[in-house]
C-alpha cells in the first residue's frame, strides 16, 4: 500500500495520464508560457510609461501652445493592446485547461470502472460499495482540480518567477536576489506541510467511505429499514459518520489556515525589499521612478502569486492522498483472469453437454481464518439435475461460484467436460466462453433500470423479439409480459422494484436460459416461485435437454422440500465437503444428518 509520506508518485501516474492528449497538453503549455512571460514585459511596459510622464515627455507643448498627446495616446494604446492580447491568450489557456480536466476525469473514471469490474468477487468482499464510490467521484474530483489547478499554478508561478526575478536581477543583481530567495523559502514551507495536509486528508476520505457506504445501504436497504422501523435510527447512524467527515474535514482546514499565512508573510519581505533598497537605488541615481514602479509591481506579482500557490497546496494535499486512494485499486491484481499461471494458452470451452468435477478442493473464507469447503469431491453427469443442499453457511453459494470461476479454490481442481469429449481445468478455459456456458442464478434477483428487452438482452445481445419471448415461456414468465403495459418495452424501477419477487426470480431465469448455459446453477433462484410454478420451469428446462435441441445441466442450490423433490439426486454438503448423496427417498431413510436438516420430514 502506497504511504502518504510517498505518494507524490500516484499524482504524478495520474499527471501522466495527459500524455494521451499531447497537442492539448502542448497547445495550453504555449498559451500559458506566453501569457505569464509577457506580465514581465507588460510591467516593463509600465515603467517606461510612468517615467515618461515623470520626466515629462509624455505629454508635452509645443511652440505654439498646444499640447502633443501623441506619446501619451501611444502608451495608452499600447499597455490597451498588451493587457487585450494577454487576456485572449489567457481565456484560450483557461478553456484548454477545463477540456484537459474533464477529459482526465472521464479517463480516470473510466479506468476506476473497468477495474472494478474487473476485479474478483474476493475483493468486493474486502471493500464496500461506498469506498468505491468514493474513489470515482470525491477523489477522482480532486485529483483533477489538482492537476489542472495545481499544474497551472506551479506553471505559471514559475515563469512569473523567472520572468519577474530576471526583470529585477536586469534592474539591479541585488534588487532581485533577495526576493528570488524568499520565494523559494515560502516554497519550502508549503512543500513541507503537505506532509500533514496528507495525512489529515486520508482520515476525512476514510470517514467519507462510511458515509457513502451508509448512504448507499440506506437507499438499496430502504425496504428493510422501514420494515423494523429502523428510520431514526440509521438517520443517527449516518447523522455520526457525517459528524466525524466534517471533525476530520475541519481539521484539515484548521490547519491549512493557521500554517499557510507563514510561508505568505516569508514572501511578502521581498516586497519590503524591493520598496527599501529600489529607494536607496533611486536615490543614487541608478534607477529611475518608473523602474522602481515596475520592480513594485513585479513584487505584488510575486505576493499574489504564492499566495496562489498557498490555496493550492491544500488541493494538492488532498490531491496526493486521493491519488494514492486511486493507485491503490488501480493496482490491485484481479486474483481470477484469463488462464491460470503455467497454464497452458487459454483453450475453447467443449461444446454440447457438460457436467462438472471438483477434486479435493479447499477454499477459505477472506481473511483465510476458516475453511469453507476442504476436501471436496464432487461430479455432476452431463444432463443430470442435482439439488445441492446443506445448513446455512456450509459453503452451497461458494461451491456455486467456483464453477464459473467467480471464485478460485486454494487447493484442488474444478472441472467440466464429459466422458466422451474428456475433462478440462476451468483455469485453462476462455474465462468469457466459461462464463456463456456456466451460468449462475443468485437468490437475489438484480435487474438494471432499463426496458425489461434490454435486461433479458444482456445475455445475448443479437436476440429477437421472439427468442425473447420463447426464454419467458421457458422460466413461466409470459404472464409477467403480458400484464405490463408496454410488454417488453416496459422501463423497470431500480433493481426491478417495480415487480415481485418471484416475478423478478423468472425474469432473471428467462434471461440465463436466453444465453443457452450448458451448466444452469441455480443458487437458490427459486426461492419465490410456487411449487407448481417452480415444477414446469424445471420440466421446460428437461424438455429443452431432452430435446437435444438445448443440452444443459442443472445444479440447484435448494432450501426448500419442493425443489429437492424435483432433482434426479440430491448431494448434502456438511463440514466441508459431500456428506451423503444419493436420491431424496433413500437419504431420508439412510442419513440422519439429511433427516435432521429437513426437520424430521418424510418428504411426501
Amino acid at each position: 500500500m502506497t504511504k502518504p509520506s510517498n505518494v507524490s508518485q500516484p499524482l504524478l501516474r495520474c499527471l501522466a495520464l495527459y500524455r494521451l492528449m499531447p497537442w492539448r497538453f502542448a497547445l495550453t503549455a504555449a498559451l500559458f508560457t506566453v501569457v505569464n512571460l509577457s506580465l514581465a514585459w507588460q510591467q516593463w511596459l509600465v515603467g517606461r510609461a510612468v517615467h515618461d510622464v515623470e520626466s515629462g515627455r509624455a505629454v508635452q507643448r509645443l511652440p505654439d501652445g498646444t499640447l502633443d498627446w501623441s506619446l501619451a495616446r501611444y502608451w495608452l494604446f499600447a499597455l490597451l493592446a498588451v493587457a487585450a492580447a494577454r487576456a485572449v491568450l489567457q481565456y484560450g489557456g483557461g478553456v484548454m485547461a477545463l477540456i484537459i480536466g474533464q477529459e482526465l476525469l472521464t479517463i480516470l473514471r473510466q479506468r476506476i470502472l473497468q477495474q472494478v469490474q474487473r476485479l474478483d468477487l474476493a475483493y468486493h468482499w474486502r471493500h464496500g460499495v461506498g469506498e468505491l464510490v468514493t474513489r470515482t467521484t470525491r477523489d477522482a474530483d480532486k485529483v483533477r482540480d489538482a492537476l489542472i489547478s495545481f499544474w497551472r499554478q506551479v506553471f505559471e508561478t514559475a515563469l512569473v518567477v523567472a520572468a519577474s526575478i530576471g526583470l529585477l536581477c536586469w534592474y539591479s543583481p541585488w534588487l532581485g536576489l533577495p526576493p528570488l530567495l524568499l520565494t523559494l523559502a515560502g516554497i519550502g514551507i508549503f512543500v513541507a506541510q503537505t506532509g500533514t495536509l496528507v495525512h489529515l486528508d486520508r482520515a476525512a476520505g476514510a470517514a467519507y467511505d462510511k458515509v457513502n457506504q451508509e448512504l448507499s445501504e440506506g437507499v438499496n436497504g430502504v425496504r428493510v429499514i422501514k420494515g423494523f422501523g429502523l428510520e431514526q435510527r440509521r438517520i443517527a447512524v449516518f447523522n455520526a459518520h457525517v459528524d466525524e467527515f466534517v471533525r476530520l474535514a475541519r481539521q484539515a482546514l484548521v490547519y491549512s489556515a493557521s500554517h499557510i499565512p507563514l510561508p505568505q508573510a516569508v514572501v511578502a519581505l521581498g516586497h519590503v525589499w524591493i520598496l527599501g533598497y529600489g529607494a536607496h537605488l533611486v536615490q543614487q541615481g541608478h534607477m529611475n521612478v518608473g523602474e522602481i514602479v515596475a520592480a513594485l509591481l513585479v513584487a505584488n506579482t510575486l505576493v499574489f502569486r504564492i499566495e496562489g500557490v498557498g490555496r493550492v497546496m491544500q488541493i494538492f494535499a488532498d490531491a496526493r492522498s486521493s491519488a494514492g486512494r486511486i493507485w491503490e485499486l488501480l493496482d490491485e491484481r484481479p486474483g481470477i483472469g484469463g488462464a491460470a499461471v503455467n497454464a497452458p494458452a487459454q483453450q475453447p470451452v467443449p461444446d454440447g453437454a457438460l457436467g462438472l468435477r471438483l477434486a479435493g478442493v479447499d477454499i477459505a473464507a477472506p481473511g483465510g481464518s476458516t475453511a469453507i469447503l476442504s476436501g471436496c469431491d464432487f461430479e455432476l453427469a452431463p444432463g443430470e439435475v442435482v439439488a445441492l443442499v446443506g445448513a446455512t453457511g456450509s459453503g452451497k453459494s461458494t461451491l456455486a461460484g467456483l464453477l464459473p470461476r467467480l471464485l478460485e479454490p486454494d487447493q484442488g481442481s474444478v472441472r467440466i467436460g464429459s466422458p466422451w469429449a474428456g475433462w478440462r481445468d476451468v483455469r485453462g478455459l476462455d474465462l468469457w466462453q466459461l462464463r456463456h456456458k456456466v451460468h449462475v442464478v443468485p437468490q437475489e434477483s438484480f435487474l438494471f433500470s432499463d426496458t425489461l428487452a434490454a435486461n433479458l438482452r444482456l445475455a445475448r445481445p443479437g436476440a429477437t423479439d421472439a427468442e425473447l419471448e420463447q426464454a419467458l415461456a421457458w422460466a413461466s414468465a409470459s404472464e409477467v409480459v403480458q400484464g405490463l403495459e408496454h410488454g417488453l418495452q416496459t422501463r423497470l424501477g431500480e433493481r426491478g422494484v417495480t415487480l415481485s419477487g418471484g416475478q423478478r426470480q423468472r425474469i432473471c431465469l428467462a434471461r440465463a436460459l436466453l444465453a443457452r448455459p450448458a451448466i444452469l446453477v441455480l443458487d437458490d433462484a427459486t426461492s419465490a416461485l410456487d411449487a407448481l410454478t417452480e415444477r414446469r420451469v424445471l420440466d421446460n428446462i428437461r424438455k429443452l435437454h431432452a430435446s437435444g435441441d438445448y443440452p444443459v445441466t442443472v445444479l440447484m442450490v435448494a432450501s426448500k422440500l419442493s425443489t429437492i423433490l424435483l432433482a434426479d439426486r440430491v448431494a448434502m454438503l456438511a463440514g466441508g465437503c459431500i456428506a451423503a448423496e444419493g436420491t431424496h427417498e433413500v437419504l431420508m431413510a439412510s442419513h440422519a444428518g439429511y433427516r435432521e436438516l429437513l426437520g424430521g420430514g418424510d418428504g411426501q
